[in-house]
């Protein structure tokens, strides 16, 4: 048993890819899809390839996310898929071979509870939590019941973030700074912006947290650039897309370090 808080974990993950000689894949999945059945079998196959792993709550709204990754949320929900299912799920498979952190919108945190929320990620080795629409003013209570069980609150900071609240930000985070690379939505296949490695200098200078850079990152090429100037890259509307169409996913995300 790691002596290892769950939030030191998802740090000490993403820090030991660099030291192998290449960049920290964050791979992102919304739970349940397409395969309900498959979702366990699905996370072990990821693990092979990533270092840490974003699972997404499926929610009616997600207000941050492209057609691709609301398309799989809308189908995870009416194939009965749940934050309490998610976390019956994880706790029944144990480890799963690398730290997960679950992306929700607030509403099904909030319907759940949170200090009953915190101690059940503990018993499904979930090691925290990015919620992209609970702004740092308003998370104390839900940072503070996270704190008790050593989980982590990650912070997403984006290339419009003001330099007082970018270093406020990246204080607070824990397990690791999410930079959002884009200002818009997840998924497209666009250009990254010329100015991304400029900002993602800027976000590492303030903070001695792993920073991982995401939203539209689908090739190799833009992985091995963020990583010149990040610890890694998250990786969602690309991955969501080869496992609708029943692709290996460790394969995908093998290839894009490779």
């Amino acid at each position: 048993m790691s002596s290892l808080l769950p939030r030191q974990r998802i740090s000490a993950a993403l820090e030991a890819a660099p030291v192998a000689g290449r960049p920290a894949l964050v791979p992102f999945i919304t739970a349940g899809y397409p395969d309900k059945d498959a979702f366990i079998s699905t996370l072990k196959k990821i693990a092979v390839a990533g270092d840490v792993i974003e699972v997404g709550v499926p929610f009616s709204d997600p207000m941050a996310d492209g057609v691709t990754i609301q398309r799989s949320s809308h189908a995870a929900i009416a194939a009965g898929v749940s934050l309490r299912w998610i976390l019956e799920e994880l706790t029944a498979a144990g480890d799963i071979g690398a730290p997960i952190v679950l992306m929700s919108y607030l509403n099904p945190l909030l319907a759940y509870g949170f200090d009953r929320l915190a101690e059940a990620c503990v018993a499904a080795g979930v090691c925290g939590f990015i919620v992209p629409d609970l702004p740092w003013e308003e998370s104390e209570e839900f940072r503070a019941a996270l704190d008790a069980q050593g989980l982590a609150l990650v912070q997403l900071v984006t290339p419009a973030t003001p330099d007082d609240r970018l270093e406020m930000l990246c204080k607070g985070s824990q397990g690791f700074i999410y930079a959002v690379t884009i200002t818009g939505i997840t998924g497209g296949d666009v250009e990254l912006p010329q100015e991304v490695t400029h900002y993602l200098d800027i976000v590492k200078s303030h903070t001695s947290l792993p920073v991982c850079a995401g939203f539209g990152v689908r090739h190799p090429e833009q992985v091995q650039l963020i990583g010149r100037h990040a610890t890694g890259v998250i990786v969602g509307s690309a991955l969501v897309e080869r496992l609708e169409a029943g692709e290996d996913p460790s394969a995908f995300l093998q290839q894009l370090t490779a």
